[in-house]
């Protein structure tokens, strides 16, 4: 046990003191904020205002089309052809040209520009038409817009579990997100920290540095001492991540929740006294946008969620799904002499995980089917499915179960590991089949 550990304490501390690895564990986290932020602000700064000049020659359009931060439509007092003439000099983006008979040929309107209409700007100006035109043909059938918008009802609900505790208030949709995205760090982990043991096992073997750690160590307790090693440096990794996250994730509420604050106060004071100055129209938005609090309604999905237990539970299987494909990541690497040897055993071994992470998509549709229950019992794919069902909810026997199976299940893949580690780490110059792997699973030590 103690040359375990000193192989893992020396595994361990060369990955951290790598700026690779400050750098991603550090800096991960601002990246990925940073990233889309910068995509956000792009989105928002980059929508240009558009000048729209509209020639309605139905005379059925005019000052009709509604403004938007977008869009600005205009109606010049002039003929088709002079607009078209002038349009290069104006100013616009596009020139609309509505017809006479566009309430009985509605295809006929033609959008100019002078070089070429986005997509968005035509499906927009379409829209807009199209709208107008159900307006009109509404109100000669005797309806009313207000008659339509009134009879459109938008249903929110709230969902609730019962369990032997007691109702409790739940999220789906951050349910499904939060499992969505445990399950997409796990199939990335056990890439990533699996490889990085394989390619470790494989340079030592054909730099000949083995031979010499073999005189001093057995063959299991160098790969254990290297799997168990990765694993710390993971588990660091991922509770580093958690910990900068959880602080980005305040940090950025308790910034945008001002905003939402203050114009909850000035809700607030108008409902106290209606002198205060405050115009009706603001009092009414401010209210509006109080009571549709994005920020808000985020931090109470995430509460409504058991977070101490997602965290266990993705701490855990992140550490018994590694452990389980690392050790026959390890048995890979120690099996082939070069790069080209590698595919045709790493394919059996990767396929469970991309099922795993297809099923996933299938899983967070029907969490509690037989699917996602026997997926979630696999040791080989559990790891993730169970992952996608934690949050939103599964009976403890289950998670248990599950838990038992993937130990039992690791134990089994270190044993398989370790007898093919134990040969193929000093073996060299042979071409190795699965045949020939079968065969060092039964060679006596």
């Amino acid at each position: 046990m103690k040359t375990i550990l000193l192989i893992l304490k020396r595994e361990y501390l060369v990955r951290v003191r790598k700026k690779s690895f400050i750098v991603m564990t550090i800096l991960g986290p601002l990246l990925i904020f940073a990233f889309y932020a910068i995509v956000a602000w792009a989105a928002i700064g980059s929508i240009e205002e558009k000048k729209i000049a509209v020639i309605d020659d139905s005379g059925l359009f005019k000052g009709k089309f509604e403004n938007k931060n977008s869009l600005k439509y205009s109606y010049p007092n002039q003929s088709f052809a002079e607009a078209k003439q002038q349009f290069p000099k104006s100013g616009n983006d596009a020139l609309v040209l509505i017809p006479k008979d566009v309430m009985a040929n509605p295809k006929t309107v033609r959008i100019y520009a002078e070089k070429g209409v986005s997509l968005d700007l035509q499906t927009s100006i379409e829209r807009s038409i199209e709208n107008e035109i159900e307006r009109i043909k509404l109100s000669e059938a005797g309806i009313t817009r207000k008659v339509l918008e009134d009879a459109k009802v938008n249903v929110s609900s709230e969902t609730i579990s019962l369990s032997e505790e007691g109702e409790k208030e739940s999220s789906a949709g951050a349910a499904t997100i939060i499992g969505g995205i445990c399950a997409f760090l796990l199939y990335i982990s056990v890439f990533v920290y699996g490889t990085q043991v394989m390619r470790g096992v494989m340079e030592e073997k054909t730099n000949r540095i083995v031979e010499v750690i073999i005189s001093s160590v057995k063959p299991f307790q160098l790969m254990m001492g290297k799997i168990l090693g990765v694993a710390l440096v993971g588990l660091t990794q991922f509770l580093l991540w958690i910990i900068l996250t959880i602080g980005l994730t305040s940090a950025g509420s308790a910034i945008l929740g001002e905003r939402f604050t203050e114009k909850a106060k000035i809700a607030q004071q108008a409902q106290a006294s209606p002198n205060v100055g405050v115009q009706g129209d603001e009092v009414t938005k401010a209210m509006q946008q109080t009571s549709d609090n994005p920020v808000a309604n985020v931090m109470k999905a995430i509460n409504s969620l058991n977070i101490p237990l997602i965290i266990f539970c993705f701490l855990f299987y992140f550490l018994g799904g590694y452990l389980l494909y690392s050790a026959l990541f390890g048995a890979v690497g120690a099996a082939v002499d070069n790069e080209t040897e590698v595919q045709q055993f790493m394919l059996p071994i990767t396929l469970p995980v991309i099922f795993s992470f297809i099923i996933a998509q299938f899983v967070l549709r029907d969490p509690n089917g037989a699917l996602a229950f026997w997926t979630s019992m696999i040791p080989l794919t559990s790891p993730i499915i169970m992952m996608v069902r934690v949050p939103l909810g599964v009976p403890a026997w289950e998670l248990i179960l599950s838990m038992a199976l993937l130990i039992l299940g690791v134990l089994g893949t270190t044993w398989l590991a370790a007898r093919i580690y134990r040969v193929g780490i000093l073996m060299y110059g042979k071409k190795v089949t699965y045949k020939e792997l079968s065969k060092w699973i039964f060679y006596k030590a």
